[in-house]
């Protein structure tokens, strides 16, 4: 498959790294200082020890670019309309679309069962462009499981993590999927194909839909706010309003706030994604993770107290930095 990689962001250099590095043609639609060092030098990922150096195809024009089987987005929530009308020049009606992002998507009530079904997301796709650019029928949703960090334009550091899971939205042919688990495989990647995918979705923004947020507001590390008994019981506020909302659009999660505590917690002094993004002064990813839940609890008839907090702290949070 030639696969295209809009983003060129930490888990999309990652990506794009691994993925030429074993022989696959890739093309990276990038721009400013990222498109200027991959195209002096290349992608660099470095893990460990180890590194590598691999050629893209990259440009800041995707009609510069071939027509992609793949194309994978790796930019953050607020970013997606605009990146996917961007990218519109690599992407026919034969190319598969797959969102490698926190949150949760445009389409994720597409398949949602009763009132909500096909019900647009307006908190991550006020204008609909996401919904033009990117039919549904040809997505397939994706979870990553992985912690990266850019260290310079064009480089990036591999943490920890080595996980994708994908699978399809719609009806897209089983075969075609396997191809997409294979292409991601040959790099080496561990890709699971999923019987829900929208499960695997809301089952990653569960957990993590408090421990990003709240340590971008705080500065702290996950071991410190999961040690604090009343920073532990807000969080797990927030995830047992988010297990409601789940169990409303078949997303039902059996676990508790504590068990997923418990598993974050073995992480020790862990930085999360949005809190380097605060301490880099990045605008933050709210609008996947925290109003599109909220705005799904609304359609629902749901109450989110504890959600609302952490949203209006996130926003006036966003807002000051700008």
């Amino acid at each position: 498959m030639n696969v295209g990689i809009v983003g060129a962001g930490a888990i999309g250099l990652w990506l794009a790294g691994r993925l030429a590095e074993a022989g696959i043609n890739v093309s990276v639609l990038a721009r400013g200082k990222n498109l200027e060092a991959i195209r002096a030098a290349g992608v660099i990922v470095c893990s460990g020890e180890d590194s590598l150096n691999a050629r893209v195809q990259v440009s800041d024009d995707a009609s510069a670019l071939d027509i992609q089987d793949l194309v994978i987005f790796t930019v953050k929530g607020q970013d997606l309309p605009a990146a996917a009308e961007s990218a519109y020049g690599m992407i026919d009606s034969n190319s598969l679309l797959l969102p490698a992002m926190n949150g949760v998507p445009w389409w994720f009530l597409e398949t949602a069962d009763g009132e909500l079904a096909r019900q647009p997301l307006r908190s991550v796709d006020p204008e609909g462009k996401c919904a033009e650019y990117l039919p549904v029928e040809q997505v397939v949703g994706g979870v990553v499981h992985a912690s990266c960090l850019v260290e310079q334009p064009g480089s990036v550091r591999h943490v920890m993590g080595n996980g994708l899971i994908i699978g399809a939205v719609t009806e897209i042919d089983a075969a075609r999927i396997q191809q997409v688990h294979d292409t991601l495989a040959t790099a080496g990647f561990a890709v699971t194909i999923a019987e829900s995918i929208r499960y695997d979705i809301w089952y990653k923004l569960w957990g993590n839909m408090t421990m990003n947020p709240i340590s971008a507001l705080t500065g702290a590390t996950c071991d410190l706010i999961l040690d604090d008994p009343n920073a532990r019981a807000f969080a797990s506020a927030i995830m047992d309003e988010a297990a409601e909302i789940g169990s409303a659009i078949g997303c039902h999660i059996s676990q508790s706030p504590d068990d997923r505590h418990a598993i974050t917690r073995k992480l020790g002094a862990f930085k999360t994604s949005m809190l380097q993004d605060a301490e880099a002064g990045r605008q933050l990813e709210i609008s996947a993770l925290l109003e599109a839940p909220r705005e799904i609890a609304r359609l629902a008839g749901i109450a989110t107290p504890s959600l609302d907090y952490l949203l209006g702290l996130m926003r006036v949070f966003n807002a000051a930095r700008q």
